[in-house]
């Protein structure tokens, strides 16, 4: 094997040409070593990474939401120093908490290298905080990049501020300290002395080999937490081994005395293919004529469950108008819709005489009428069997607002009024000073039943299997009512609990206005009861909603207890469309703990549903009453399940990271959304999707 790494290494290099690839550095983000490049991933991807580099242990999870933009959030073990009094925190090392930001300014031309404005430590304690310009440019298998940095990755210092010359006080940076934790400390931007960075890397032609040299800006002579470390020289080296498509290894030696080591594991939810669905039932494939039995003599029954088995509508009825053969249901198993109404009319197909010539889903959400898809039969065949294109499909399949017909019922039917589930959940906390991750697996089973097709009851329970939530003994400080920091107890009070049990009511009120009422245990945390209005007009990029809700606390062990504390709280949420494909949610009311403010949620859906969004809530609580932190915000990545597994499934995984539990700005967990529920009415996500119509 040694020998074979030689031969291949010495190739000509005529023999092996190829671009450099983009790799993460130690901080996360794609880099060199201890600094950053401009260059990007490409958007939808996702990289979770470790590494140490004595005395620094850390792990970050790197996004890039959109091709310009890249986002990086870090926890560092600084493993020669301590947590806090070893009574309370045993031997844990101290933790510091960062997010990072790169933004693409330019990019690379012929003659014009690419150019990056980035941001380390945005929000945390500053401890790693700094500023930078860099640039790259690519000559055959190598990349170049040039940067100048203030702060952590210029802590060398190497020349005069050229700020001093506008202002006298970019000549010193101010110290960090944790009492600025969660401040975005925009006082400390580009100040002090700056140095100068940068380095090469070099694809070499052996494909998962590629080689780093590094001239790192900091010195190391100002470490955080009043530290220093000897460096012997400021080229750092290292290699990245591609393992596979999904693993990176990487080994280097910095300061000339220290070494590397580090595994990143990154995917690409754009790129990527969702598995094979080899368990979902085979598509019906279509007749070669028409049949020609009456509606009348069909037998509707036999239809509606394959509409249910094998397209996922759970049929409430099938009727007829004039030349339209019309579904009336619920999609339970399809994410993409596309697929479900492709699905849908190969079985009509099967079924309808010639005198059908569309076929329309209606689909409704717990008897809400949401969209109807019409699809052309003659089209429909032609695509399916290769004879058109599938654009012409795409052009005269309609969708439109799900509005009332006149038209004759053949066929009626009560689905099942009680549906269930079983499953594993997972939930964390960390970074904290009993441990940095505490953990527990839990098993649960949850059930609905329908008294009308509008009026369900819903909930769950849930069972402690694994947990190390036993070293969970500390309870954050708070100068707020205890909303939300009462967690651990909520975890650690009983094996046996139940999550939520409420009964829920829903309605369309007008064409484009949708409410619903509610009442019981809202979530682990409350019980109470509420309500939402939606106003969301079909094909429209943008919808507003409110919510108002009285509650009460539960007790910790999520039974049918009740404590003291009571309140109302509300919200007033738009929702639109940005630039760059984004979305945004803005909702501005009142919180659990009394306190008034407002919400920003951005967030990128990509095509396939994958969505990476991030939040921010500033309220009338001030800094000292929210306590370290300063407010709240967080990251979440929302991923389908279609996606993951080999049978179709319209449920999601939903990740949220917030660095803090505080009280301040914490919102009521409701468990519906009209929002959600009235997906369908986003017509863009259908045609993106449209090809999956003839699957």
């Amino acid at each position: 094997m040694k020998l074979r790494f030689v031969v291949v290494a010495l190739l000509p290099y005529s023999l092996a040409h190829a671009e450099p690839r983009y790799t993460q550095n130690d901080f996360g983000g794609v880099g060199l070593l201890q600094t950053p490049t401009a260059r990007m991933a490409p958007a939808g991807e996702l990289s979770l990474n470790a590494n140490r580099t004595e005395p620094y242990s850390r792990y970050s999870l790197s996004l890039q939401p959109l091709e310009w933009l890249e986002g990086t959030f870090r926890y560092t073990a600084i493993t020669d120093r301590m947590y806090g009094p070893k009574s309370f925190s045993g031997n844990q090392s101290y933790k510091d908490k960062a997010v990072d930001a790169k933004a693409r300014l330019w990019q690379e031309s012929h003659w014009l290298p690419e150019v990056a404005l980035g941001f380390l430590d945005i929000g945390g304690t500053g401890l790693f905080s700094s500023e930078y310009f860099v640039a790259n440019k690519r000559y055959n298998n190598f990349d170049f990049s040039l940067g100048i940095a203030w702060g952590y990755i210029g802590n060398r210092g190497d020349f005069e501020n050229p700020l001093s010359y506008i202002d006298d006080r970019f000549d010193s940076r101010p110290a960090s300290s944790n009492s600025n934790a969660g401040n975005v400390n925009t006082s400390s931007y580009f100040r002090g002395s700056p140095s100068l960075f940068g380095g090469v890397v070099y694809q070499t032609p052996w494909a998962p080999l590629s080689l780093k040299l590094e001239f790192d800006g900091n010195d190391y002579k100002h470490e955080p937490l009043n530290s220093s470390h000897v460096q012997d020289s400021p080229i750092n080296i290292g290699a990245v081994y591609k393992l596979n498509e999904n693993i990176d290894l990487t080994a280097g030696w910095e300061r000339g005395n220290t070494a590397l080591f580090g595994i990143t594991l990154h995917t690409n939810f754009v790129s990527r293919k969702a598995p094979a669905k080899t368990y979902d039932p085979p598509a019906q494939p279509l007749p070669t004529n028409a049949p020609t039995v009456g509606l009348d003599q069909v037998d509707w029954a036999e239809v509606s469950k394959k509409l249910e088995s094998n397209a996922g509508y759970k049929v409430e009825r099938i009727a007829q108008r004039d030349s339209e053969l019309m579904v009336y249901g619920e999609q339970s198993k399809y994410f993409y819709t596309a697929k479900g109404a492709g699905r849908a009319s190969r079985i009509l197909d099967n079924t309808a005489n010639d005198q059908i010539q569309w076929f329309t889903m209606v689909n409704k959400r717990y008897d809400m009428p949401v969209e109807e898809i019409s699809v052309p039969r003659s089209t429909f065949r032609d695509v399916v069997n290769n004879e058109q294109d599938l654009v012409n499909l795409h052009r005269t399949t309609e969708v439109n607002r799900a509005t009332a017909h006149y038209d004759k019922t053949l066929y009626q039917h009560k689905p099942d009024p009680f549906t269930y589930g079983f499953g594993l959940g997972y939930q964390q906390n960390m970074g904290g000073p009993d441990g940095f991750l505490l953990y527990q697996i839990s098993a649960y089973a949850e059930g609905q039943y329908r008294f009308t097709p509008s009026t369900w009851a819903s909930g769950g329970i849930s069972a402690n299997l694994l947990n190390n939530y036993d070293k969970f003994t500390y309870d954050a400080s708070s100068n707020l009512p205890r909303v939300r920091t009462d967690v651990r107890q909520y975890v650690t009070t009983s094996d046996i609990t139940m999550p939520a049990l409420q009964l829920n009511k829903a309605k369309r009120l007008d064409q484009d206005l949708y409410g619903m009422v509610y009442g019981g245990y809202l979530e682990s945390m409350y019980a109470g009861v509420g309500g939402e209005l939606l106003y969301r007009p079909m094909s429209e990029r943008w919808s507003i909603g409110a919510d108002l809700n009285y509650v009460r606390q539960r007790d910790f062990d999520q039974g049918f207890g009740l404590r003291d504390y009571r309140t109302v709280t509300g919200h007033v949420t738009t929702y639109t469309k940005l630039p760059f494909d984004l979305d945004a949610a803005v909702s501005v009311g009142r919180y659990l703990a009394r306190d008034w403010g407002t919400t920003i949620d951005i967030s990128r859906e990509f095509t396939n549903g994958v969505k990476f969004g991030g939040w921010v809530t500033r309220t009338t609580a001030s800094k000292e009453e929210y306590g370290e932190g300063s407010f709240d915000k967080g990251i979440y990545i929302s991923i389908p399940f279609d996606e993951m597994m080999s049978v179709s499934t319209m449920s999601r995984a939903n990740i949220a990271w917030a660095p803090l539990t505080r009280d301040g700005g914490a919102m009521l967990h409701r468990q519906y959304s009209l929002h959600t529920m009235t997906d369908g009415r986003n017509r863009d996500a259908f045609y993106e999707n449209f090809e999956k119509i003839s699957e």
